[in-house]
């Protein structure tokens, strides 16, 4: 979040004509200007209302009313004093340079552009209504006239660092990252110890994937300002970009110490719990952020991606429907979001065109090409991949890092569907590498880590624990490696009227981290534990299943705790889905994940976590129950998809039914990165997909010993 520096409004008086008790008007007016400047806002205000009762028309008193009454919060009264104040020929351009300033605090955004460019008009040589012209322009959307103005005010006053910082707010906005770095590294030369400008500046790091520098200086910011809302909120943005939601929450948790009700800091413990999976409590978060600022596009936009996943759809469409209503800079992320909604309910053709209509109106809209990349199947002479290509040799070293590894994701995914390897490939390479380097991962690490669990999770582990949970047969879990197909079988269970599909809940993984230590290394569980996880996890899926008889989760890393799902639920039906590896992998790798899947973004680490991964299913294969554990191959599934679903529907107990073939018709939302694969018939076109990449796929190849 960037931090820019407001122009606080002045209040100077002019001279009048007439008299107020033994004083006349002109001297009323400069005793009441004189109290105020002076910090007495009562006497101010009684000065000014005595010269209103004899004088109603004296703009000064208006205008001064207006100060005072916006010093107080009494939002409501400050407007309509100004506007009272504003309402002559011969009303000065800084009366209208504070009323666009006060309109632009209370997110009236078109009568604050308004009142500021009059007030430049009527005073072409006053900073201050420069400043507050352009950084209303800038919150408008409008970004090129908010430059100018701001480059104007930079122009005249060379030595403000303010006028600096301001600048470069904006220019980060258009990402024109080089530029802004250098007016915000000015500011601070002119004043180090400028806690906004150290904030800002660890926001444009960040934007760049530069975040041990990033939060270098919002610690120097928070040090300079303790309370500085901004600086908590950017580290709480960088954890959350490493995948560190715990640390961010702290960050959260230390900024809702003197700022509880704060509305950005509401929407960011919003964002966290949601990427958590903590709907309920991102939903409470998300509601109050709207209830404190219910301008606030970005409130209201994550309060309807939290309601989507709740599926209050009607609710998240009212959501989003405000958000793009709202001015600023949130619109089309509000419309990006629809999209997303749309095509998670199986409404393609409606997913499609809000996204076109976005990538009009905003060429260099990443995050929508991204959603259409995903939505759409590219052909050789298709203008959109012209498109990409060109927004890549123009833009791409203009972007920052997240956008450009989006763009090279939605490159290297056109390029697969049109057979090109090369080209997909450099892309895919790049944006693979890019995203790698945000975090650290230790792959022959994990591989020795998934090689304990299988000595910590022995036979007798669980034989130990036999009888001791939950006998319910309510739940089924779907595991295997990401892009395996457990999507795929989600939906066709979920088709079925006695099973509802859940998506990737979190809860296990989240039992499993909140269980003592000894529990969590495998070593010991006590009856009670088993017995609390268990009801734990029954009371927060159980409202989800509508009544009923199962529910599917379909977490694919809940692979790592079969022991523990198997302790908690003996009766519970675990599906492990399978799919070529290297296919699996090729899809891991072309994907740009939004939760973390830190193995995906190097072939070789990619590689070496599939083979722990394999000898770890192979450990649950030999230690589960066979009535209880089940393995299904994806490319069965393609070849003969009713015998696979009538193998699983007897596994799991229930009768059979049709729907379960028709399951790519369903409206049921589907919130995972296959959502599009699985809205459409079975198609073969994904089996041995990989093989005429294999020069491109050597690394993985090698690492999983497989022969090109």
């Amino acid at each position: 979040m960037t931090k820019r520096t407001k122009t606080k409004a002045t209040a100077k008086s002019s001279a009048s004509n007439g008299a107020s008790g033994d004083l006349t008007i002109p001297q009323a007016i400069e005793r009441a200007y004189a109290h105020w400047n002076a910090g007495q806002a009562q006497q101010a205000e009684d000065f000014a209302r005595r010269v209103l009762a004899v004088s109603p028309a004296q703009i000064e008193c208006l205008h001064l009313l207006g100060l005072i009454a916006h010093a107080y919060d009494k939002i409501d009264m400050a407007l309509d004093y100004m506007r009272q104040a504003c309402g002559f020929s011969y009303s000065p351009g800084g009366y209208f340079s504070n009323y666009a300033e006060m309109c632009r605090q209370n997110r009236l955004l078109g009568e604050a552009e308004k009142a500021g460019r009059i007030a430049v008009e009527r005073a072409p040589d006053m900073v201050g209504a420069w400043n507050n012209l352009g950084i209303i322009l800038q919150e408008s959307g409008k970004l090129d006239e908010g430059i100018t103005c701001l480059r104007r005010v930079v122009a005249l006053e060379p030595e403000n660092p303010e006028a600096c910082n301001n600048l470069a707010n904006t220019l980060l906005l258009t990402a024109n990252f080089d530029e802004a770095q250098r007016f915000y590294e000015r500011a601070l030369e002119l004043h180090p110890r400028y806690a906004e400008a150290n904030s800002n500046l660890a926001n444009l790091l960040m934007k760049q994937g530069k975040f041990e520098a990033a939060e270098t200086y919002a610690l120097r910011a928070i040090e300079i300002s303790p309370q500085l809302v901004t600086a908590y909120l950017n580290l709480a943005e960088i954890a959350i970009e490493c995948q560190q939601f715990d640390r961010a929450m702290q960050r959260l948790d230390a900024l809702s110490r003197f700022a509880p009700e704060h509305p950005s800091a509401l929407a960011a413990r919003a964002t966290v719990l949601h990427r958590q999976g903590e709907f309920d409590g991102a939903l409470k978060a998300a509601r109050a952020a709207v209830k404190f600022a219910p301008e606030s596009a970005s409130a209201h936009n994550i309060l309807g991606k939290t309601q989507q996943a709740l599926n209050l759809f009607e609710d998240a469409k009212k959501s989003f429907a405000r958000a793009q209503a709202l001015p600023g800079l949130e619109r089309n992320s509000a419309r990006v979001n629809l999209a997303e909604m749309h095509a998670a309910q199986n409404d393609k053709p409606a997913a499609i065109a809000i996204l076109t209509e976005v990538v009009t109106d905003q060429p260099e809209n990443i995050a929508a090409w991204g959603q259409l990349a995903d939505i759409k199947k590219f052909s050789v002479d298709d203008p959109d991949l012209e498109t990409l290509k060109n927004l890549y040799a123009q833009k791409s070293m203009e972007l920052g890092l997240f956008d450009r590894v989006a763009l090279c994701f939605s490159l290297g995914k056109a390029f697969l569907d049109v057979g090109d390897g090369e080209n997909a490939f450099r892309y895919l390479g790049e944006g693979n590498t890019l995203k790698r380097e945000t975090f650290a991962y230790d792959g022959a690490q994990t591989r020795v880590w998934l090689q304990s669990l299988a000595s910590r999770f022995s036979q007798q582990w669980i034989n130990d624990r036999a009888g001791l949970g939950n006998s319910s047969d309510m739940p089924v879990f779907v595991v295997g490696m990401p892009r395996s197909g457990t999507t795929l079988i989600e939906q066709i269970l979920g088709a079925h009227p006695d099973i509802y599909p859940a998506g990737e809940l979190r809860h296990i993984s989240s039992l499993v981290e909140n269980t003592a230590p000894a529990g969590l290394a495998g070593n010991s569980a006590e009856t009670d534990d088993l017995a609390r996880m268990a009801a734990q996890y029954l009371a927060s899926v159980t409202p989800m299943a509508e009544g009923k008889c199962h529910i599917v989760d379909k977490m694919p890393a809940n692979f790592l705790h079969l022991g523990w799902i198997h302790a908690m639920f003996p009766n519970a039906r675990i599906i492990h889905c399978r799919r070529d590896p290297v296919d699996t992998c090729l899809s891991c790798y072309s994907k740009l994940f939004g939760a973390e899947q830190s193995f995906a973004y190097d072939l070789a680490e990619l590689g070496q976590f599939y083979l722990g991964y394999r000898d770890l299913m192979a450990h649950w294969r030999d230690i589960l129950p066979a009535d209880r554990f089940i393995e299904v191959d994806y490319e069965a599934v393609v070849a003969n998809c009713e015998a696979e679903a009538r193998r699983l529907t007897d596994f799991i107990g229930v009768p059979w039914h049709d729907a379960c073939l028709a399951f790519h018709q369903s409206r049921r939302p589907v919130r995972t990165a296959s959502v599009n694969q699985v809205r459409q018939p079975l198609y073969k076109t994904s089996v041995g997909r990989w093989k005429p990449y294999a020069k491109q796929l050597k690394p993985l190849l090698d690492a999983l010993g497989i022969d090109g």
